[in-house]
């Protein structure tokens, strides 16, 4: 075999590799943190068996169940840390009892079939402890539950992967430290986490929706955020912020073959081909949300599904009932004091009446979101709308800057050079 060769096959096993954690690096972390009791050992333990998987399968070829090598491997590397650990104590029964569970002989074949014993929604009531912050639950979820690289959920909070790598080992120590223990809580601790617990599976919905990187859409993340949505209303069938949750991703998900269009590049919403959109999606979307709104606790996951499902329901982008998505809007901003809100509020009051009153009701927003790629691209087009081509062309620049992602620049790009060949 050439060196080329040898080169190729190199990087298909890593490839493969690559996507057997994108895609099942959550359950088995899950599964690991829920026998080891740890979450740390658990996270050394995996990479360990990630980087003896690299070695190995290079020799000898992927496994018949990558999965279920990687957990056995894993539960091995675990063993041998315990051996090795200076404080390990033999007589200690919880740590014997470890010891004597890991050390039992299992197949892989045994370790893919527990492998479907989902541990996920338990890891991320742990990630969601009050003990921690929000922005270290959503970091720590993304890493743990998601697969994301450290550097990829660094991007995703514009903070460097040094920075997000010391963070994500604050909080396994944390975790350890207070004792916080791997399970879903009882009724007596449910709504204390629930309100972070949604925050952070709409956050993990939205990393798959707009994903940073070469990639417009990770359907995987999305898939995975709507299936954690539907253990939760079975947990909390009475939780109308739960059910708002469900509708508002499953709403937005609906859409996700008609966002790029045949050439590949980006289609907004105004330009997609609504007969791609997935009617079985929406219409349970629909109903999910309405028999949340018959309650009368409308909240902001609610209002935001009720609001998607105008779009949903609107035969064209021309004939979307905008006065009735700004007045749902208008009680959202209203209701709940967050920027983003007030963001798409004059987005559809540009739609609803003009974009000029919608540019003027802009400007106080840029002090608090200056940062924040889709302000830019908002202004960018308010203002190309309004005929001020050379501000909106410098708009664009900066909203393609902050970009994270390969498509959406390249339509940023477009639409920058459209902006100049008219001024």
């Amino acid at each position: 075999m050439t060196a080329g060769a040898q080169d190729a096959d190199k990087d298909d096993v890593a490839s493969a590799l690559d996507a057997v954690m994108r895609r099942d690096g959550g359950r088995l972390l899950s599964g690991l943190v829920s026998v080891l009791r740890n979450f740390q050992l658990a996270e050394d333990s995996l990479q360990d068996a990630v980087e003896a998987a690299l070695l190995h399968w290079r020799r000898v070829g992927l496994p018949h169940s990558p999965t279920g090598w990687l957990m056995r491997a894993a539960r091995r590397k675990a063993l041998d840390r315990l051996r090795r650990a200076q404080n390990f104590n033999r007589k200690s029964p919880d740590i014997g009892r470890l010891y004597d569970m890991l050390a039992e002989p299992r197949t892989e074949e045994e370790e893919e079939r527990d492998f479907f014993r989902d541990e996920r929604l338990a890891l991320i009531f742990t990630c969601c402890h009050p003990a921690l912050d929000r922005k270290t639950s959503v970091a720590l979820t993304l890493r743990s539950i998601c697969g994301l690289k450290t550097e990829e959920v660094a991007d995703a909070f514009l903070d460097t992967t040094d920075a997000m790598a010391q963070r994500l080992v604050r909080a396994r120590h944390k975790i350890a430290k207070a004792g916080i223990a791997y399970q879903v809580p009882g009724p007596e601790d449910w709504r204390e986490r629930l309100e972070n617990v949604l925050a952070v599976v709409y956050l993990m919905f939205n990393e798959g929706y707009a994903s940073s990187g070469e990639h417009l859409l990770r359907a995987d993340l999305c898939a995975e955020a709507i299936r954690i949505a539907r253990l939760l209303t079975t947990l909390a069938p009475d939780e109308s912020e739960v059910e708002g949750l469900l509708a508002l991703m499953l709403l937005h998900h609906a859409r996700r073959d008609a966002r790029l269009s045949a050439d590949g590049s980006l289609a907004t919403l105004e330009h997609q081909d609504r007969r791609l959109w997935r009617l079985d999606e929406i219409t349970e979307g629909q109903r999910v949300i309405e028999e949340a709104l018959k309650r009368g606790t409308p909240g902001p996951y609610q209002l935001q599904a009720a609001i998607a499902a105008l779009h949903a329901e609107a035969p064209s982008f021309a004939e979307t009932d905008w006065p009735q998505i700004l007045a749902l809007y208008d009680i959202l901003a209203g209701r709940f004091s967050n920027p983003i809100f007030e963001l798409n509020r004059i987005v559809a009051l540009s739609f609803a009446k003009s974009p000029e009153q919608a540019l003027a009701a802009l400007e106080p927003l840029g002090r608090l979101l200056g940062g924040y790629q889709p302000f830019h691209a908002a202004h960018a087009d308010l203002l190309m709308r309004t005929g001020k081509l050379s501000e909106s062309a410098l708009a664009f620049s900066i909203a393609r800057d902050l970009s994270q992602n390969a498509a959406e620049r390249d339509f940023l790009e477009g639409r920058l050079q459209d902006c100049r060949k008219r001024v």
